[in-house]
C-alpha cells in the first residue's frame, strides 16, 4: 500500500515540477509526472531492499527528496535539449538552397 502512496507522491511532484519550472511547453503533459512515479517506485523498492523500514521517516524523506530533484533536473534538461533541437531543426528548414 505504501508503494501506491509513494507513486502518487512521485506523480504529484512531477506535476509540480512541470508547472512551476520553465520549459513546460517543450514536453508532453505526462512525461515528467511519469518520470516522478517511476523514480519514486524504483527508489522506494531499492531502499526497502536495503533494509530501511517502510514505516520510518527516513525512507519517505529520501524517496520524495530524490524524486523532486530528479523531476526538476529532468524538466530543465529535457526542456533545454528540446529547445536546442527545435532551433536547429528550424534553422535547417529555413535555409535556402
Amino acid at each position: 500500500m505504501e508503494l501506491l502512496f509513494v507513486c502518487l507522491g512521485g506523480v504529484i511532484l512531477g506535476f509540480l515540477a512541470r508547472y512551476t519550472l520553465p520549459h513546460r511547453n517543450t514536453t508532453g503533459v505526462l512525461l515528467i509526472p511519469s518520470i516522478g512515479a517511476a523514480v519514486s517506485a524504483i527508489l522506494w523498492v531499492a531502499l526497502t531492499w536495503a533494509g530501511l523500514p517502510w514505516d520510518g521517516g527516513a525512507i519517505w524523506w529520501i524517496t520524495l527528496t530524490a524524486t523532486a530533484l530528479v523531476c526538476a533536473a529532468a524538466t530543465i534538461l529535457l526542456g533545454r535539449a528540446r529547445e536546442r533541437h527545435d532551433d536547429a531543426r528550424l534553422a535547417s528548414l529555413m535555409r535556402t538552397r
